[in-house]
């Protein structure tokens, strides 16, 4: 029987500390709140129990940052798209940011298993005066376990309304668009880490954000299949292609201290279950 799942997770300032609260049907659930960085920022873990999704399954995320919050939501393992006889399987994200909030989206990877037919829909909503630092990775099957992404089709949106889209579709059969150097040039590994502001952003900040990101990429052995670039004034986007997760991983997770650090003035506190 397909999965129909729904978190609703808010975020409150109450009292000079960020506190989450969440209503859960179904397999989602937040754990405990933790603050490795005192009470202005709450960290939060998503888990989803049954690992994956299959066809007819749906998991609806949404989470509410309000004025003054600060959140930082990260997830314990990467989530799966399994094989599916005909129904898609649907995970869609709603992140609304209210005037004077931070939100950090740092969920693991997206696994698009052979035979999937996956969408994975994340929509950023950013009041003035709000910011969020986020990231999406997907990888098509695992070449490295001997299991290619063969069959199957992936549908995948990013959008800040009125502001930026990204919006794509796989297909395992679009040897054109998976092989060429025009489009996957043979990777395995799609990634993005995005900053976007209600606000427009200065030029001094923009251009630092952008010289930060460029310098990682720079040094980094990803560094022929990466670029930054701002696609608005309120955008800042880092995109990376590469053969399997783990290097794409590494460098988000270098331009998100380097962003938290140049744009925010906070260090890189990474989750602690990151270190498990």
């Amino acid at each position: 029987m397909p999965w129909h799942a729904r978190l609703d997770l808010d975020y409150q300032l109450e009292h000079a500390r960020s506190v989450a609260r969440f209503r859960h049907e179904g397999p989602l659930r937040i754990l405990q709140s933790l603050y490795p960085e005192g009470d202005a920022v709450c960290h939060n873990v998503l888990v989803h129990p049954p690992g994956g999704l299959v066809g007819g399954d749906t998991l609806d995320i949404r989470v509410r940052a309000a004025a003054g919050s600060h959140g930082l939501i990260t997830t314990p393992g990467a989530s799966r798209f399994y094989r599916s006889d005909g129904e898609l399987a649907l995970q869609r994200t709603d992140l609304r940011l209210d005037t004077g909030a931070r939100l950090e989206w740092l969920p693991l990877e997206a696994i698009c298993f052979s035979g999937c037919r996956a969408e994975n829909r994340l929509t950023l909503r950013v009041a003035e005066g709000a910011e969020l630092i986020g990231w999406d990775v997907t990888a098509l099957g695992l070449p490295n376990a001997g299991k290619p992404f063969e069959r199957g089709t992936l549908q995948q949106h990013i959008e800040a309304p009125g502001r930026w889209l990204e919006r794509g579709r796989l297909d395992a059969a679009d040897g054109r668009l998976l092989q060429s150097p025009l489009g996957l040039a043979g990777q395995r590994c799609l990634a993005s880490i995005f900053f976007v502001a209600g606000t427009p952003l200065s030029r001094t900040r923009r251009d630092a954000a952008l010289d930060a990101a460029r310098a990682l990429i720079e040094a980094h052995e990803l560094n022929a299949r990466a670029g930054a670039t701002s696609p608005h004034p309120e955008i800042i986007v880092l995109r990376v292609l590469a053969p399997v997760v783990e290097p794409a991983m590494q460098l988000l997770r270098q331009v998100w201290k380097a962003w938290r650090a140049e744009l925010w003035h906070m260090t890189g506190e990474p989750p602690r279950i990151w270190s498990m």
